[in-house]
């Protein structure tokens, strides 16, 4: 086995609202936020609630003229991403 079939690997979703970037945690449900984001744009302004690497909650408030986009990719995997929300990660506290 070759070194490069060896690497554990995941894929990290980043949803863009108006030109800043977030990387979901990996639990999040790609096709509930779709539809919760499609349903805020229809109403003058709504929070959509997602759970962002780090194990961090971000609400983002959502208007028609929100510009919304959604990319992937496969990255290496990281046991720490799990959307959990009691145990957060990221700064200067991994480094303790």
């Amino acid at each position: 086995m070759s070194n490069v079939e060896s690497v554990q690997t995941m894929v990290q979703i980043e949803v863009t609202f108006d030109g800043r970037g977030f990387l979901l945690a990996q639990e999040q449900d790609l096709g509930e936020l779709k539809h919760q984001i499609e349903e805020a744009m229809v109403t003058p302004g709504t929070f959509v609630d997602l759970i962002v690497v780090g194990n961090r909650k971000l609400s983002v408030l959502i208007t028609p003229r929100s510009h919304v986009t959604i990319t992937e990719a496969t990255v290496p995997f990281d046991a720490r991403d799990t959307g959990d929300v009691d145990s957060p990660f990221g700064g200067y506290y991994d480094l303790l």
